[in-house]
């Protein structure tokens, strides 16, 4: 993709504690903080593990295949792209329950999105230093 068919987004600010989650898909990885203690993923990235409290927390990657839980088509131009309609989303990682992200649907007609679908990652690369985690239908089962 070129960075004239790149739509404007607002980038994220780039951190020790979240580097992981905006530079994984580099290596075509979405990755998670999780506690080595009870092994539950977080996010967003924290000090601590809500859980069991603990602080031994790594970082492990995911496989990226997740299901919409809810979803909405913006048909209004709030910024200068990308160009309405398109969809904004709320997905749940397969890897547990509660594990969610706000995300983009892509490569799919708002029309075709719906709550159940299963979606798998893909990223948009900006600028060398962020890979955008969004999501894209999947086959079923995959």
């Amino acid at each position: 993709m070129t960075d004239a068919a790149v739509p404007f987004r607002i980038l994220p600010r780039v951190t020790d504690r979240n580097r992981h989650f905006w530079t994984g898909g580099a290596d075509g990885e979405l990755r998670f903080q999780r506690c080595a203690g009870c092994g539950l993923l977080l996010h967003p990235p924290t000090v601590v593990c809500p859980r069991c409290l603990g602080r031994d927390l790594g970082v492990a990657p995911v496989s990226g295949r997740a299901t919409v839980v809810t979803y909405t088509v913006n048909h209004q131009a709030w910024m200068p792209e990308p160009e309405p309609p398109y969809t904004v989303a709320i997905v749940e990682l397969v890897e547990q329950e509660g594990l969610r992200l706000t995300t983009n649907i892509v490569n799919c007609p708002p029309e075709a999105v719906r709550i159940g679908m299963p979606v798998r990652v893909v990223f948009e690369e900006r600028d060398g230093e962020v890979w955008i985690p969004l999501f894209e239908p999947a086959e079923e089962g995959g």
